[in-house]
């Protein structure tokens, strides 16, 4: 897939100044057919800290002022979880471009509103599910596209670390998204459908620190086609963050951290292991901005790296793997020194 980028500099809004925020505007700058117009925080202090430090020529006090900037013509929206919605329709009703951090909603129900918006106005939008755009996901998917694999029989993939309530307390909020599952396990799940499309049947466990809060879950998908995906995540404890695909051929292992992807190893029985190096500089970013310059360029509302019909359906299985949780007697754990006495 070809990543040529419009011609003329697309100018790009950062809707919000978290960390997330700063490293995508240090990668942006080293993409030269986009240009950072504009930042939007909810305090002046906050965005003038932050335009200072990565030479952006505007400051709003608002993300109400950011999306109406004529400046801008794509917002990056790097908020919580639980702003995913209201900022991006925000941006949506000014009539500017969307690229939303995942995960993309917090349920199904917002992410359908967010895709309707979209629809209705004509406008782009994408799931910001970076690891779609990076150059060795399209030589993993030319390996399954050609046979190099075999018949793809099981992926393995965790992305686990660990989080103290008290240093992060957002994370333990429901209100706010928190929890393993929508921080970090999308991020495998994502994988699961790129690589197998849908689940036939979806179960997880997980393990609670505080009612609908999981600090750890378990997820099994299967396949129509009988491929299993062994899922994990956790904000508890700090796991192998790798990511291997099996199949009758061949297995192809991503290793830590897989999710930006730099190296992949081939390994056939009886044959040298194959490494394929694709380092990058900076943290990454660069590919899926690329991927959102091109889209624009040829006309398209959404990415074919990641359709918006597929961030909806991720939606749905996030929804239905918490609500086995509620159902289920999966044990609440609120140790760890009580989540450090209610977070302090």
């Amino acid at each position: 897939m070809s990543t040529q980028p419009a011609t003329a500099p697309v100018g790009w809004g950062i809707l919000g100044t978290g960390a997330i925020a700063a490293k995508f505007a240090s990668d942006l700058a080293r993409v030269p057919a986009s240009r950072l117009a504009a930042v939007g925080s909810r305090r002046r202090d906050t965005a003038e800290a932050f335009a200072a430090a990565h030479a952006v020529p505007v400051a709003f006090d608002s993300y109400e002022a950011l999306v109406q900037c004529p400046a801008v013509d794509v917002v990056y929206v790097a908020t919580p979880h639980s702003c995913h919605r209201p900022n991006t329709l925000l941006a949506l009703d000014a009539g500017k471009a969307v690229l939303c951090e995942k995960p993309f909603a917090l349920t199904a129900g917002e992410a359908a509103e967010m895709i309707a918006a979209a629809r209705q106005r004509r406008l782009f939008l994408m799931e910001a599910m970076w690891t779609r755009c990076f150059p060795l996901m399209d030589r993993l998917h030319h390996w399954i596209n050609t046979g190099v694999l075999g018949d793809l029989r099981m992926l393995t993939a965790d992305f686990g670390y660990r989080a103290e309530p008290a240093e992060k307390p957002r994370l333990f909020d429901p209100g706010l998204g928190g929890g393993a599952l929508l921080d970090v396990g999308v991020y495998p799940i994502a994988l699961a459908w790129n690589l197998f499309g849908p689940p036939h049947t979806v179960a997880s466990q997980a393990c609670l620190a505080t009612p609908n809060v999981d600090e750890s879950c378990s997820i099994l998908f299967h396949h129509a086609n009988g491929a299993l995906a062994l899922l994990s995540a956790s904000m508890g404890v700090d796991t192998a963050k790798e990511a291997v695909l099996c199949g009758t051929r061949a297995a192809a292992r991503l290793p830590c951290p897989w999710w930006k992807p730099s190296v992949l190893i081939l390994s056939r029985e009886g044959t040298d292991i194959e490494i394929v190096r694709e380092p990058f500089a900076g943290f990454g970013y660069q590919y899926e901005i690329l991927e959102v310059l091109r889209c624009l360029h040829h006309g398209l509302l959404e990415s074919p790296r990641m359709p918006l019909d597929e961030s909806l359906a991720i939606m749905r299985a996030l929804d239905t793997l918490r609500a086995q949780w509620v159902t289920s007697p999966t044990q609440d754990r609120r140790t760890r020194n009580e989540l450090r006495h209610e977070m302090l």
